[in-house]
This record gives structure tokens, C-alpha cells and sequence, in this order.
């Protein structure tokens, strides 16, 4: 099939791909080149509300299609995603800035992943039923909720898109989905693929655009009954204002300032090499990065040695060359995590590595790139440790005890992810039920069975999503009950 990529992007609306009404177009960035080489559609409410059309439109056939038309449309995207690898993960590269290899290693094999699960899931979705003895029968239908709004983030922009609009497909809804406008190059190959597989017009509508304009709109309308978004705490509190007094279904998965929380009697070596990924992966633009340290004050001087010398290995530079670290996604954001490193300066943090912009040779001389970073001497209750930086920027800070591990662990506003490090498993069990998080990893990172819920506590969202959760959520439920 043909995946080449138009200099001005378009909406996939009706089946159809089209530019913007209004005709305005948002430059769109290679963060590593600090290149323009596309434009994207800035789409307003207008795009929205034709888009809405056609989706209203396509629900009454799709809504009633059979579990196994779904599973086989689905698993067809699947394997489009699958045999257009090289093709997806190039794009999600040059959009995002990650290198190459974790892109062809993560990013699109999770997406078409996706799209498998949530077919496979929908053929073994069940109902429940309740026997009132011999006076009646109660049975659940979970039915399509309509036309559903899907809103993603830039730094997993294709893995996040599909996690999002696969199980909305599977139940039987039609979706309107917009992907970040930094990073819109893989959901427009999507909707050439979602067409090659024969979804029907209308299904999925993908809409290019900001939040303020594009997002708000699809939140804000009607007849979009629902709405899942990824993205800023901030983000998600405008959403949230929007969704509530048309009482929509809102699934929001948040910011995080994740605790590593460990203990002197963890795997060292297993630990060390879990927690750098965990720190640095995809420049530590992942919301799960564990970028708040917490080490057992008897190992802590021999983990910051050992964990700053490994920092240091993990070199810097062009995402399409054989580096563990690439381009931070955008200026806005560069500039944002650099102020961040010298609010921590101001604060009386130590820089113990890292700190800088970096300045590679060649093609990405004018490029986003910031060193890996590790900060100490700042407490739990500063700027730095309070707030979502969303980059390669870690602190470190020590604890004596059990009960003081997790008073630091749970000293902050956000609740997403934590992960544990101890070789004692009744302490494991003990700690996990008292941290302030929505998931929790014990002696690993990021190890995903899709099945399980995901989600967040206190700022970090509302709802849950994967698995049973996620059909749950893009369906509605009714009770049917039959006197006997």
C-alpha cells in the first residue's frame, strides 16, 4: 500500500481525507533538525461538527455490526501496522525526536499490539446475569455509547492513538480522534491504513489540530458522548470543565511524579539497569519515568556513584544513528525542561550530571537535545520535586526508614505509577498497598500485561483503561429485568 506522506497533511473525515475548512495550515517541526517539513490542518469546530456527521451517520451500521466483522477489521489494521513498520517508526522519529530503534523496538509493534488485543477482547466480552430465585432474571447489555471523542499526547503519539481508539472501534462506537499536533504524521498513516483494511466511512474521523481550537471543540459538542484524553494534568482540567455539565463519560490519564522507591536488600544489578531505563526512556518523556528517586540511606552513596556513571553512558545525539538518547520533542518543551534544570539550580540542588543543552554535529547541529540529568539536596516539598518536568531530569533523595520511604513516595499531588525494589516480598506487599499510585511494579518497570487496569490516582486522572476496563468505558450499561 501506498504510505507516502503529503507536505500538508489532511482530516480523515467521511472516508475522506480533506484539508482544513478554514484553509489554515500549523507548521510541523522535526524536532531534531529544528526543520519544517509538513504542515498539518489547524482545525476548528467546524471540521469537528463534519466530522460529527459522518460519524452519526456510520454508527447506525457499525453499532450493529457483528463482534467478528470488528475482530476481522481490526486485526487486519493490525497487520498493516505490522507489515509497514520501517515506514511508521521513520515517521514517529522525525515527529518525536525518539531514536529510531525504540521506535521500531516499542512504539509501533505496541500499537498494532492494540489493535489485536482489543479485537480479540470484544469476541470474549461478556455480560452478567442475577437470578432472583424463581420470581424473575436480571440480565446487563453493554451497548455502544454513539460517537466518541479520543484526544492523545505527542511522546508515544501512534502506541497512545491506538490504545485509545482500538477498544472504542471494538465496542461498536464511532470515534473522533486527534492526535497531538506536534506529532501528527502517524495518525494520518493510520487513517490510510484504517481505510486499507476496509473500516466503513465515517467509523474513524481524525481531525489535526490544537487543543484549544480542534480539542475543545470535540470535547465541547453534543453529540460526542464520551471522551478519553492523555495528556497534562492542566490539559485535563480544562477537559474535565468542559465534559461535566454535559455530563460526558471522561476517562483522563494525567501527569506523574513517579517514586523509584529502594531498598538496600534489592537485586543491585537487575535495579540499576531497571531504573536508568526507567529514568531516561524516550528522553524521560514517558508520564510512568520514575524521576523522583528514593534511596535506603545505607546504599545511598554507592547507588549515586554507580547511577551517575551509567547516566553518563547514555549518549546524546541523532535519533536515526545508534544513540540511547534523542531529540527532546519540541522548542517549546526544550526550553521548558532547561528552566526546570535552573529553577533546580536556584533551589540548592546539586547537578551531580547533565544539566545542558547539547549541540550535535552534522544535520541536528540546531536540534532539541538536553543531557541526561541527576539532581540531589533538594526536599520533597520544592518546585523540582512537586511538579511534572516530563524530561531526562531526576532527583535523588535519601530515607532511613520504611514509614519515611513512603511519606516521600506520597508527597505530592500526583498518584500514576511507583515502582519497588526489595528482595523481601512481605515488604514489597506492605509498601505497595500504602504508596498513592495506580500502579505499582515490583522489582521491574513498565512490564505491561494488557489486560490490567491503567490509570492514576489524585491529580494523575479519573477512570481506568486496558482491558475489560476499556470496553467497560466505551460502552454504556443497562439492566433488563424479566419477571418470570
Amino acid at each position: 500500500m501506498n504510505l507516502s506522506i503529503p507536505y500538508h497533511l489532511e482530516n480523515l473525515i467521511g472516508g475522506n481525507f480533506i484539508g482544513p475548512l478554514s484553509g489554515k495550515f500549523i507548521d510541523n517541526i522535526n524536532p531534531a533538525t529544528h526543520e519544517v517539513y509538513g504542515q498539518i490542518p489547524d482545525s476548528n469546530e467546524k471540521d469537528v461538527a463534519v466530522a460529527v456527521m459522518a460519524a452519526h451517520k456510520a454508527f447506525a451500521t457499525w453499532s450493529i455490526s457483528t463482534t467478528e466483522t470488528r475482530f476481522k477489521i481490526l486485526n487486519r489494521i493490525a497487520e498493516l501496522i505490522d507489515e509497514n513498520l520501517d515506514t511508521l517508526a521513520m515517521a514517529e522519529t522525525n515527529d518525536n525526536g525518539k531514536p529510531l530503534w525504540l521506535s521500531k523496538k516499542v512504539d509501533i509493534p505496541r500499537a498494532s499490539a492494540n489493535f489485536r488485543f482489543f479485537a480479540t477482547g470484544i469476541m470474549h466480552f461478556a455480560t452478567e446475569s442475577h437470578q432472583m430465585e424463581d420470581r424473575a432474571v436480571n440480565y446487563t447489555l453493554r451497548q455502544p455509547i454513539g460517537i466518541v471523542g479520543c484526544i492523545s499526547p505527542w511522546n508515544l503519539p501512534l502506541y497512545l492513538f491506538t490504545w485509545k481508539i482500538a477498544p472504542a472501534l471494538a465496542a461498536g462506537n464511532c470515534v473522533i480522534a486527534k492526535p497531538s499536533e506536534v506529532t501528527p504524521v502517524t495518525a494520518f498513516l493510520l487513517g490510510k491504513i484504517c481505510k486499507e483494511a476496509g473500516l466503513p466511512d465515517g467509523v474513524l474521523n481524525i481531525i489535526h489540530g490544537t487543543g484549544p481550537m480542534a480539542g475543545e471543540a470535540i470535547v465541547a459538542h453534543p453529540q460526542v458522548k464520551a471522551i478519553s484524553f492523555t495528556g497534562s494534568t492542566s490539559a485535563g482540567e480544562r477537559i474535565a470543565a468542559l465534559a461535566a455539565p454535559k455530563f460526558k463519560k471522561i476517562s483522563l490519564e494525567l501527569g506523574g511524579k513517579n517514586p523509584a522507591i529502594i531498598f538496600a536488600d534489592c537485586n543491585w544489578e537487575k535495579m540499576m539497569n531497571e531504573t536508568i531505563r526507567s529514568s531516561f526512556s524516550n528522553q524521560g518523556e514517558i508520564c510512568l519515568c520514575g524521576s523522583r528517586i528514593l534511596v535506603e540511606e545505607s546504599v545511598y552513596e554507592k547507588f549515586k556513584k554507580d547511577f551517575v556513571e551509567r547516566t553518563k553512558q547514555l549518549h546524546v545525539g541523532d535519533p536515526l544513528l545508534d544513540f540511547k538518547q534523542g531529540a527532546i520533542v519540541s522548542k517549546v518543551h526544550y526550553e521548558k525542561i532547561l528552566g526546570c534544570i535552573e529553577t533546580a539550580r536556584q533551589e540548592g540542588g546539586k547537578i551531580l550530571c547533565g544539566g545542558n543543552a547539547i549541540h550535535p554535529e552534522g544535520r541536528c547541529a540546531n536540534g532539541f537535545f538536553i543531557e541526561p540529568t541527576v539532581i540531589e539536596g533538594l526536599g520533597p516539598q520544592c518546585k523540582t520535586n512537586q511538579e511534572e518536568i516530563f524530561g531526562p531530569v531526576v532527583t535523588l533523595q535519601s530515607f532511613k526508614t520504611e514509614a519515611e520511604a513512603l511519606q516521600l513516595a506520597n508527597a505530592t499531588q500526583y498518584g500514576l505509577a511507583a515502582t519497588i525494589w526489595t528482595n523481601d516480598i512481605t515488604k514489597a506487599h506492605r509498601v505497595a498497598a500504602k504508596v498513592e499510585s495506580g500502579i505499582i511494579w515490583v522489582n521491574c518497570w513498565l512490564l505491561r500485561d494488557l489486560r490490567t487496569p491503567f490509570g492514576g490516582l489524585k491529580n494523575s486522572g479519573v477512570g481506568r483503561e486496558g482491558g475489560w476496563e476499556a470496553l467497560r468505558f466505551f460502552t454504556e450499561t443497562k439492566n433488563v429485568c424479566i419477571d418470570l
